[in-house]
């Protein structure tokens, strides 16, 4: 029976799962697609579930990975010095609980700590703290005890943080929200596409190291050989204090982001007109997007072999990368269906037209 979508984006969400450490990730989303088809792992960790079926190859993909860090170096004293991985923005970072996973599968919670402001001098108080002056106090007094923990350099660090609802009806805070709402739609979709006829064999896919530039995405499209992609995205909202309303592109619960642009990637406007007109028809909620700065796994996957077309679509986060962020369930049930119907409309025909141009 499907994981309710709750329930499944709490288990997303609350999975350890930094850039090159997603194997928690990786096993849910084979664990609720089992049964449904035929799974199999490329070189770097990425996973596809080929659903089968005769047609186009279409692939429904989201990174598992979230941003974290690594243990670094360990202090006489017994603190932890870190490095980042993926983007982190300083200003989120200290006093934030972390857990560090050990090689044994344990996992020890931390505090980031720095240089109390108190004894900083005054014109060093208004300054951002960088990273390099932050560390992790896991209440260890000695490097010896940290390595009794079972800590080592090179231990994978993720935020602390668990899937909460909060007072409005249909929003929550999280963790993770870039990806792991992409990975619950990816297998929300799939198991709806299971019990219909399909005019295309479907592949549902995570890949690995999306934050770190997109690398994953590059070794998973030469393996899933994909006719056509959609990339399903934790989009970063724009609809709060600082934004001008009128252009905003990523507002809560304003429906499914159809992203056209971005840096890394210009949408098969073929594609994104159709991910529209298949919204508009199918009445469900969406808002278009031109992005300025950002990237996807669009910007790799629509470079693979001759070209694959691509569309993203996104739901908005508030807050992403960091500790905290916030969605509205609306917006990702309209990434779902958007999802689904799409991928019924993209028969052979249909793909073969997307990149006719002569």
């Amino acid at each position: 029976m499907p994981t309710n979508s709750e329930t499944l984006l709490r288990q997303f969400t609350e999975a350890h799962g930094p850039s090159g450490f997603e194997s928690e990730v990786r096993a849910l989303f084979v664990e609720e697609l089992e049964g449904l088809g035929q799974f199999s792992a490329d070189r770097t960790g990425s996973v596809v579930c080929d659903m089968g079926g005769e047609g186009p190859r279409v692939l429904l993909e989201a990174h598992m990975d979230e941003v974290g860090f690594r243990v670094q170096s360990i202090t006489s004293g017994g603190f932890l010095r870190m490095i980042a991985v993926g983007g982190w923005w300083p200003h989120v970072v200290l006093a934030q609980q972390l857990v560090v996973k050990t090689k044994s599968g344990q996992k020890i919670v931390g505090i980031v700590g720095s240089k109390p402001p108190h004894f900083l001098p005054q014109a060093e108080r208004g300054k951002v703290m960088p990273l390099e002056s932050m560390f992790v106090d896991i209440g260890a007094t000695s490097k010896e005890e940290v390595e009794e923990m079972g800590i080592q350099l090179g231990d994978p660090i993720a935020p602390r943080t668990n899937f909460e609802p909060m007072g409005r009806k249909g929003r929550f805070v999280a963790k993770a929200f870039d990806n792991r709402v992409g990975m619950s739609a990816v297998v929300e979709a799939g198991q709806q596409l299971a019990v219909e006829e399909r005019v295309n064999q479907v592949l549902l896919a995570g890949s690995v190291q999306e934050e770190l530039g997109l690398r994953g995405a590059k070794t998973l499209a030469r393996h899933a050989k994909p006719d056509v992609a959609i990339i399903l995205e934790g989009t970063p909202a724009d609809d709060t204090p600082g934004f001008q309303s009128d252009e905003s592109q990523a507002s809560v619960e304003a429906g499914v982001q159809i992203r056209m642009h971005d840096p890394t990637a210009i949408m098969n406007p073929r594609l994104a007109d159709l991910a529209i007109t298949t919204a508009q028809e199918e009445n469900i909620p969406f808002q278009r997007a031109v992005r300025r700065g950002g990237g996807t796994d669009a910007g790799e996957m629509h470079l693979s072999g001759e070209g694959v077309p691509c569309v993203v679509l996104g739901v908005p986060a508030r807050y992403i990368h960091s500790h905290n962020s916030i969605i509205d369930i609306a917006d990702y049930r309209a990434m779902v269906n958007l999802s689904v119907a799409l991928v019924r409309r993209l028969s052979s025909a249909v793909v073969a037209d997307l990149v006719k141009y002569l």
